[in-house]
């Protein structure tokens, strides 16, 4: 799941345990995150595996959860502290193929105004 540029990517920095569900993940977000499972942001989890990780997303008709686990290698992870980190689309991109996303170098991109 490729997140698009006006979808906010949050990553739990903390581990969770990988047997959590979907049901734990949305109390997850909703009291370790404070965040909203249901406002259309995307939410990665890690587990304490470095090659693993879930994914939450509201896709307007039901919460959505992906799983994905590296054949070789490691995801690349915030610190391990308390909170949330945001990821922009490309950041996302690549922390889901397994690459270094903390060498990317975040351009915001104005929306253009429209003349009238």
């Amino acid at each position: 799941m490729l997140a698009r540029n006006d979808v906010r990517v949050l990553v739990a920095s903390q581990p969770i345990d990988f047997r959590a569900g979907i049901n734990r993940l949305v109390a997850l977000t909703a009291h370790a995150l404070l965040a909203d499972p249901y406002c259309g942001d995307l939410f990665v989890f890690r587990s304490k595996r470095s090659d693993r990780l879930k994914m939450l997303y509201w896709d307007g008709s039901g919460i959505v959860l992906l799983t994905k686990w590296l054949e070789e290698g490691s995801f690349r992870w915030p610190p391990v502290q308390g909170g949330v980190v945001v990821l922009s689309g490309a950041q996302y991109a690549a922390l889901l193929s397994g690459l270094d996303w903390t060498k990317l170098v975040v351009r915001e991109v104005k929306k253009p105004v429209l003349a009238g």
